[in-house]
Parts: structure tokens; C-alpha cells; sequence
């Protein structure tokens, strides 16, 4: 009965009348007109098309763009960004009008001052570019000197901007801040102005007689060739400020090169220190071949806040590998954070130590998280493949070296440095053509590369060919290194291989007495034993097993002299 009814009722109702949109078959959108803004005049596609720009690095396209934008909007930042931009790409027009409009939207004197002054120094007009100068630092304004400077130093024309800087920055002028005074007395050193620059600094030095101003003077004493003179004033710094480790440092760093090593580890070693003067102290001590002094900077450092250690954990790790505490140098090394521009080293020294443990495994598994770590940063991969093919080389795996060199050769085609790694592992694994091949590339890439051509006449004449060409080429060698051991070596081999016993004892015994390398031991036994000097020959041989015991030619040599 329910359903009988419904229906009746459906049926008997009455149809609605359609809507009038619906009866004429006009829609609401076609009412609706949508106002197209052109490009030119949206302000929000003129900003991301200036962002779009710069980051392409198309500084001219970013220009216009912040130059439309800063005409459209009423933020000053924008008017600030075009002003910024089209003086960077010295569009007079376009830095003009965005000027004006950062004048309207409230820019500061200081920032109106220094945009037309760029613009006049652009232009060459500098009458003007004077006088805008000159409003710069009469507002007052805290940065009007820095501003002054960095106006000067983006300067096209050095004698201009030298001589602005002469007129204006004078020490009737320049406020009471030694940085302005340093800062002018620097930048006149960069436009040549050296008379002015000394003047600056001399003062600077009467005014404020501070650590940096003293500083400074030694300097611009020692760039003059007055070394004792940059000593002295170098000295009165860290006397004013013997806290400050920079003006520390870069007096170490003058002693040192005045050859006083001591007196530079004795300044480095009092007052405040950082990574950079551990590390310099490091240095020297291990230069000198110091170990009490390494032993006191490694306790020194350890004594420290474990965040002061952590900041120094690869000294700590270099100083541990030094002293002959491998385990304590791996866990150093392993300390040292990602975020540490050491990290890379850090590895790579670990690398080294396991290697020298004898765990060469895992050596090369340290440099193959290197490899994977730094796959998007090709010259840190190229530097990996390299490491791992210096382990190989010195474990005589002669052709895995050769493959890792091969790698970083993928990575860096043609580079020198590996093109010479692999042709040397190539000699070492008996295929001179290809070592031959791999030396002479490296020659026309870098004609007269010493390196180079020493390691080619060596290992022709080793091979016994083209002792022509070895000739010339290791004697171009000895030109450039006549005091060179390892030059001496190959030239010494060579005359073996020529039949000249003679002279190749004893050009082998001059390079012996000045370095017990066990290569050259291991040629000069051979040519004695050549000579009949059988006693002699084993005497030296036994030398280089206790010097390198691990060297490749001994066991062949020992080989050769058993009866």
C-alpha cells in the first residue's frame, strides 16, 4: 500500500520550470570576463623570473626583470635588489630608474649616495663620482666607510678609485675605528698606491696602538724586504693582544720563514689556542723531528674539553700515527665529523694506518665507502681511486694499482698525475709498452715535466731500449735536479745498461751516500756484484733488507746472487 501511494504521488506532480540559464543555454562562466594581466605587468612573474635568471647566472635577464618588478611593487628590498643588479651589469638606464624608485620608497642617504656614485664611477665621471663619495661619508651613518670602500673596490678604473681614495679617506677624515683606517691602508695597497697605503698604516699605528695595527705594519714592512722590521712590529702586535691566536699565527708564520722555527713554536705554544695553531705547532714539531714536543701537544690536547678534542680530533689522530699509537690514531681519525673539512683526510689516513697494520682488506674497504661517499664529487672520487692505488702499489698488486689509476682516469680523462701513477705500476708489472705509452702522454701534456721524464729514461733503460732517448731525457733531468738522488739513480742505471761499470759505481755510491733508498742500494749491489765485488754487494744488500725489507727488487737481486 506504501508503494501504491508514493507512486501516485510521483506521478501526479507537478514538473518544475527550468532555470532561465538553462531555457536560453547561456552558462554562468560565459558572463564571467577574466581580466589577462601581461607578463610585463604582473609583478609576482617579473620576481620569478628574476630569481629564474640568477640562478642561470644571466645577470643581465635578471636586470630588466627586478628592474620591471621594482616599478610595479612598493617593497624598497626590490627597489634595493634592481638598483643592486643593473650596477653589477653597468646598465646606467636601467640603474638610474631603480634608483629613483628606491629613492620614493624610502632608501637610505648612505644607499643613495653609493648607487650614483658606482653609477659615475661607471661612466668615468669623476667630478661626480667624487662628490657623491664625499656625501657618503658626511651622512654620519655607521657603515658609511666600509660602504666607501666596497665602492671604491668594485671600482672599474684603479687609478680613479686610487685617487679618490687618496683625496678623500685622509686621517684628518677617517673616524675613530682602527678597522676603517686598516681597511683604507688595504685597499690602497691593492691600487698600487703603496706611499699611501704606508702613510695610512703608520698612523694608524700613532693613533691606536693596537694588535691588528701593529699587525698590519709588519706587513707592509715585510712585503718592503724589511724582515727585522716586520719582526719587531710583529712582536709589539701579540705583546697588545697576546690572547688574539690570528696575529699569534701569522707571526709564527714570519718567523718560520725567516728560518726561526723555534722562536715560531715557542710564540705558537702561549696564549689561546685553535685547530689552526695545534696544527701549526704540529708542523713544527714534526719537521723538526721533535717527539718530546709531539709527545707535550698530544697530553696537551687530550687534557682539553672533550668538545675542544673533538674539533681536534684529526691533529690528535695525526699526532697518535706519529708517536707510533696506530689503534689510538684509528680512533681519532674515526672521531672526526662529517661536517669537518678533515673528513676526507681522516678516512684516508685510516686507510693508511690499517695498511701499515697489515689489514689491507680493510684498508681498501675504508676507500671504497670514500668512492661511494663521494661519487657526485669528482675530483674527491679521482683523489679515492688514487689512494686506493698507492695501497696497491706499495703491496706490489702491480695491475690492481694500474686498474684503480684506470678509474680515476674515467673520472678525469688524461690527467697527468694519474697517467703517471699508472704508467709507473705498469713498469713495475713488466708491460713497458704501456707503461712507455702512459709516461710519453704525460710528456705532451707537460713537456719537460722532471717527474716524468726521469721515470721514462728510467724505465727504458731498464728495459734496455731507446737507451738513446733515456739518455737525453734523464739528462734533461739531471740539468734541472743535479743534486737529486733519484735522478742520480736512473743515470747511474742507465750507465749499467751501457756497459760503463766505472762510472755507474760511482755514480750509484754518490746517490747511496746521500739517501739509503733501497732501490738505489739494490742497483749499486747488482753493478758491484757485476764488478766481481761479491763481498761488497752483499753487505749493501743487507742494508736495504733492514732499511725495506719489503722492497720489490730485493728478493730478484738476493735471486741472481745465490751460487
Amino acid at each position: 500500500m506504501l508503494g501504491t501511494g508514493l507512486a501516485g504521488c510521483a506521478a501526479t506532480a507537478t514538473k518544475p520550470e527550468a532555470p532561465e540559464a538553462l531555457r536560453t543555454g547561456v552558462q554562468p562562466l560565459d558572463r564571467l570576463h577574466v581580466a589577462i594581466v601581461p607578463p610585463e605587468r604582473d609583478l609576482q612573474a617579473q620576481l620569478l623570473a628574476g630569481d629564474f635568471a640568477i640562478a642561470h647566472n644571466d645577470l643581465k635577464a635578471a636586470a630588466t626583470a627586478y628592474g620591471n618588478a621594482s616599478q610595479l611593487s612598493s617593497d624598497a628590498t626590490v627597489a634595493a635588489r634592481a638598483t643592486e643588479l643593473a650596477l653589477a651589469v653597468h646598465d646606467q638606464d636601467l640603474a638610474g630608474k631603480a634608483l629613483d624608485r628606491w629613492a620614493k620608497l624610502g632608501a637610505k642617504p648612505l644607499d643613495l649616495a653609493e648607487g650614483r656614485a658606482r653609477m659615475a664611477l661607471d661612466r668615468g665621471d669623476t667630478p661626480e663620482a667624487g662628490r657623491q663619495l664625499e656625501a657618503m661619508v658626511a651622512t654620519g651613518d655607521p657603515d658609511a666607510w666600509r660602504e666607501f670602500g666596497r665602492t671604491l673596490a668594485l671600482a672599474r678604473d684603479p687609478a680613479q678609485a686610487g685617487q679618490l681614495l687618496e683625496k678623500i679617506a685622509t686621517p684628518q677624515r677617517l673616524p675613530n675605528d682602527s678597522s676603517a683606517w686598516l681597511a683604507m691602508s688595504g685597499l690602497g695597497e691593492s691600487f698600487g698606491r703603496h706611499d699611501y697605503a704606508k702613510v695610512i698604516g703608520e698612523a694608524a699605528v700613532a693613533r691606536f696602538h693596537d694588535g691588528d695595527t701593529y699587525a698590519w705594519s709588519a706587513q707592509q714592512a715585510f712585503r718592503a724586504g724589511d724582515k727585522a722590521g716586520a719582526q719587531k712590529l710583529f712582536a709589539k702586535a701579540v705583546a697588545k693582544d697576546p690572547k688574539n691566536p690570528r696575529l699569534r699565527l701569522a707571526y709564527a708564520t714570519l718567523l718560520v720563514q725567516g728560518g726561526d722555527e723555534k722562536g715560531a713554536a715557542k710564540v705558537l705554544a702561549t696564549g689561546t689556542q685553535n685547530p689552526d695553531t695545534y696544527t701549526m705547532r704540529l708542523g713544527l714539531a714534526a719537521h723538526a723531528n721533535d717527539k718530546a714536543a709531539l709527545r707535550r701537544l698530544y697530553d696537551e690536547i687530550q687534557r682539553q674539553p672533550d668538545d675542544v678534542q673533538t674539533a681536534n680530533a684529526f691533529t690528535l689522530g695525526q699526532l697518535a700515527e706519529i708517536l707510533g699509537k696506530p689503534e689510538d690514531a684509528l680512533d681519532w681519525y674515526a672521531a672526526v665529523g662529517e661536517d669537518d673539512p678533515r673528513d676526507f683526510d681522516a678516512s684516508v689516513r685510516s686507510a693508511v694506518v690499517l695498511h701499515q697494520q697489515g689489514k689491507n682488506d680493510e684498508a681498501h674497504e675504508v676507500v671504497a665507502d670514500l668512492e661511494t661517499a663521494y661519487a657526485d664529487r669528482p675530483d674527491a672520487l679521482r683523489k679515492a681511486f688514487a689512494v686506493d692505488a698507492e695501497l696497491y702499489m706499495d703491496s706490489g698488486r702491480y695491475d690492481d694499482a694500474a686498474s684503480s689509476y684506470d678509474k680515476a682516469l674515467r673520472v678525469k680523462a688524461d690527467d697527468p698525475e694519474m697517467l703517471y701513477g699508472r704508467g709507473l705500476a705498469y713498469a713495475e708489472a713488466g708491460k713497458i709498452d704501456l707503461a712507455v705509452a702512459d709516461l710519453r702522454k704525460v710528456l705532451e701534456i707537460k713537456p719537460g715535466d722532471i717527474e716524468a721524464s726521469n721515470a721514462l729514461g728510467y724505465t727504458l733503460a731498464d728495459a734496455g731500449r731507446d737507451l738513446a732517448e733515456a739518455q737525453a731525457l734523464i739528462q734533461a733531468a739531471r740539468t734541472a735536479r743535479p743534486d737529486d738522488p733519484s735522478v742520480a739513480d736512473s743515470w747511474g742505471w742507465l750507465q749499467f745498461r751501457q756497459g760503463q761499470l766505472d762510472q755507474a759505481e760511482s755514480t750509484l755510491r754518490g746517490a747511496w751516500s746521500q739517501r739509503k733508498d733501497g732501490d738505489i742500494g739494490v742497483h749499486l749491489a747488482e753493478v758491484l756484484w757485476s764488478r766481481g765485488e761479491h763481498d761488497e754487494a752483499r753487505k749493501v744488500l743487507n742494508e736495504v733488507r733492514r732499511l725495506d725489507p719489503k722492497n720489490a727488487s730485493l728478493a730478484k737481486t738476493e735471486q741472481k746472487f745465490k751460487p
